[in-house]
């Protein structure tokens, strides 16, 4: 098992993440206020708190994490709110094999994209871009410039020009709006692109 797969699971297992507060991010809430529903994909979805939230506004909601444990509470939280949910547990870079079809009108990534490796993130890129309906918003969150102590789980945080060589040939990076500090030199951002127009999506998201 990847070392950062065992770190998740001792996290949700022996603890409350410091990012599990039980509470739908406030620009999530923003984000989507007023919005026609349609499609959402929480990726990274963890015990399901945002997902959930997008269904009791009226979106239907898919939430892929691969952390189990997490999982299993986030069903029992969609069971409990009566809404449209369906958590699956998988890899954010393998949303086929995790029965993960698309296409959907809005890609959501809280906290996910981040922690991926720099070999792990060409796959989500095409991932994502398979599931992502034409004209499609996809907002990312995450930390720039992240604490050395990350290096221990390969992971290199995300800034806009990362994104843009990574994703422009499916994605538009629209805007990038700081969200506020984390520790002493990192800081959270919020990332806005769009999918670009396509041929027809078939069954999995690609023409």
């Amino acid at each position: 098992m990847r070392l950062d797969a065992v770190f998740y699971q001792l996290s949700y297992r022996f603890g409350s993440p410091r990012w599990d507060t039980g509470t739908p991010r406030p620009e999530l809430v923003e984000l989507v206020a007023g919005r026609r529903p349609g499609r959402a994909l929480d990726l990274g979805c963890g015990t399901g708190t945002n997902a959930v939230y997008l269904a009791r506004q009226g979106w239907e909601v898919v939430g892929v994490d691969f952390s189990p444990l997490a999982i299993e509470t986030a069903r029992k939280r969609g069971l409990a709110s009566g809404s449209s949910t369906s958590f699956v547990t998988g890899d954010v870079t393998d949303l086929a094999r995790a029965g993960v079809r698309g296409p959907f009108d809005l890609v959501v990534d809280i906290g996910c994209y981040h922690t991926l490796t720099a070999n792990s993130r060409p796959v989500y890129e095409s991932q994502v871009a398979a599931v992502a309906r034409p004209g499609a918003d996809f907002y990312l969150a995450g930390i720039v410039h992240p604490p050395v102590t990350w290096r221990l789980l390969q992971a290199t945080g995300v800034d806009s020009a990362e994104l843009r060589a990574r994703f422009s040939a499916d994605f538009e990076l629209v805007n990038e709006r700081p969200l506020g500090p984390v520790g002493r030199k990192s800081h959270f951002v919020l990332f806005q692109m769009v999918r670009r127009p396509t041929a027809v999506l078939g069954a999995t998201g690609r023409p």
